[in-house]
């Protein structure tokens, strides 16, 4: 499956009830157990389902889990030439992780539970399989998305 961004999201970036810059942005490991749909709204939405998020070595899902990554040194940029801009964030790493299979990483805004944690988009990254090692996310150069 392809990468969603959340409906919901879009408009809460631009109403502001997400701010990129000043809320804290996490990065969940979601596995088989979860099916992106672009109508969900909330991590509750995923973490229902005891499959969906990563559990095991180096990685523990849930609010306020270890796992979930939070995104530092975001940006917003303006690219006039192709017309976008492009959200980004510093690379994300996860030593020592053998939690099971990746099939997407899923930006979200953590509130007080899943049940208020905003998604903002889900990341198809074709099943990487955790081995104990180290796992690196490095963002593509032009952003983590872009708005176009």
């Amino acid at each position: 499956m392809a990468s969603v961004f959340y409906n919901a999201a879009k408009k809460k970036l631009c109403d502001g009830t997400i701010e990129w810059l000043s809320d804290t942005i996490k990065c969940a490991l979601v596995g088989s157990g979860y099916t992106p749909n672009a109508d969900h709204e909330f991590m509750s939405e995923i973490t229902d389902s005891p499959t969906a998020e990563l559990s095991g070595t180096g990685y523990v899902g849930g609010f306020n889990g270890s796992g979930r990554k939070t995104l530092a040194s975001k940006a917003i940029n303006v690219d006039n030439a192709n017309d976008r801009a492009e959200f980004d964030a510093a690379d994300l790493t996860w030593s020592g992780i053998n939690a099971g299979t990746v099939e997407y990483l899923v930006l979200l805004v953590e509130v007080t539970t899943d049940a208020d944690s905003h998604l903002i988009c889900a990341i198809d990254v074709s099943s990487f399989v955790t081995n104990g090692g180290d796992l690196t996310v490095t963002w593509n150069n032009e952003g983590i998305f872009q708005l176009t």
